[in-house]
């Protein structure tokens, strides 16, 4: 099962929003709030690499506040 962690850059005072919404999404295994440069560590799970590219293109950069991701693919080692 392909899995990703994403960063995601928030908006000013969009943080919360942006959580809330993340852990609603069916796919998203864990949300970590973080002091730093990113705001939000996400771990997200797909059925297929398909799904997973389609979702992180398309689903997560289309959340009201969210400035920026950084998305690192797990592989199998």
């Amino acid at each position: 099962m392909p899995e990703a962690f994403v960063l995601f850059k928030t908006l000013p005072a969009r943080e919360r929003d942006v959580y809330q919404t993340l852990t609603d999404h069916s796919a998203v295994v864990e949300v970590h709030a973080l002091y730093g440069e990113y705001d939000l560590l996400v771990r997200v799970s797909s059925e297929d690499a398909r799904r997973l590219s389609g979702m992180l293109m398309s689903d997560f950069r289309q959340i009201d506040g969210v400035k920026d991701t950084q998305t690192l693919i797990a592989v199998e080692y």
